[in-house]
């Protein structure tokens, strides 16, 4: 099912003059915008974090998400629309999931950059197919801040599985599989997670020498990565962050990378004039503490947006 939203609502500083616009006063809400600019879509999904058997909850993210975004200062030159959200109907993952991508295929043919609210890390799946759909002829690198590869092999689809199908699927259709993982938690995933990593060629960097003393290390790798691709697809997983700033997740980290790092880097991606599509998952508003947890998200998204360049594919 897709569900309209009526979460754009706030303050509004009627005495300060045209400027002092906040996103609720600027975000649109329609089905189907076109041309330069963003569109949110929602993906109020969990059933992959429960069949992951992992904290359920992140279903009612998308909301939160839209919550905390809509009194932040509007400073974006590029319009926002929001599209709603898509549902899941009990355990009926998969068929979300290509609702999901039938979306992204849409906004993308129509000059728009989807950012997607999760939701749980199944949302990549259906993220990731349909802007492959879109262009089929470019290459897409997967850049992926998360403490988990996310390579699980399992018969179903899950919140463990995305990056297994989309190299299944490349594999299929004979693209590249190019994938870059920040901020993995070496203790969070098994050898054979690892050994998987290396035979598919992922790239990544351990959340250990992602320290800020570390950044330029950091950021030349990803730039390098950034540069070998046609399109980026970011995906945000908010467990990337430490459990302190981030406990709204199905799986807190224990450390973590820290949340000015991966703000900066993000605004790199963006300024790169190679993102056409993000999205933001696994925000868990069952176990925020006053809301901490959906500010520094909707931080994420404010400066994913507010520092957003037309990419390859719109030019």
């Amino acid at each position: 099912m897709t569900q309209p939203t009526n979460t754009w609502h706030g303050r509004i500083d009627t005495g300060e003059g045209a400027k002092a616009r906040r996103w609720h006063q600027e975000v649109t809400v329609e089905g189907n915008p076109g041309g330069p600019g963003i569109a949110l879509a929602g993906f109020a999904v969990d059933a992959g974090v429960v069949r992951n058997q992992g904290r359920a909850g992140a279903a009612a993210g998308p909301d939160a998400l839209r919550r905390a975004l809509a009194n932040l200062a509007w400073h974006q030159t590029l319009p926002v629309a929001d599209t709603g959200d898509i549902t899941c109907e009990g355990d009926e993952l998969e068929e979300a999931q290509r609702r999901l991508a039938d979306r992204v295929a849409g906004l993308a043919r129509r000059g728009r950059t989807p950012v997607v609210l999760g939701g749980g890390h199944e949302t990549a799946y259906g993220s990731w197919r349909g802007l492959a759909d879109a262009y089929p002829d470019l290459t897409i690198g997967i850049v992926n801040f998360d403490a988990h590869f996310d390579l699980r092999e399992a018969p179903r689809a899950s919140s463990g599985t995305p990056f297994a199908q989309i190299a299944a699927d490349c594999r299929a259709e004979g693209r590249a599989f190019r994938y870059l993982c920040l901020g993995v938690a070496e203790p969070s995933n098994t050898a054979a997670l690892f050994a998987r990593a290396r035979e598919l060629g992922v790239q990544w960097r351990l959340d250990t020498d992602m320290a800020p003393w570390l950044w330029q290390d950091t950021r030349g790798q990803l730039m390098e990565f950034v540069d070998s691709v046609d399109l980026v697809y970011l995906t945000v997983d908010l467990d990337v962050l430490p459990a302190a700033v981030m406990p709204a997740v199905s799986a807190p980290a224990a450390r973590g990378v820290g949340v000015d790092v991966v703000e900066s880097l993000i605004r790199r991606i963006a300024e790169s004039g190679k993102l056409a599509l993000a999205d933001v998952v696994e925000l868990n508003p069952s176990y925020d503490i006053d809301g901490h947890g959906a500010r520094t998200a909707a931080r994420l998204v404010w400066t994913l947006c507010r520092s957003l360049k037309p990419h390859r594919g719109h030019q």
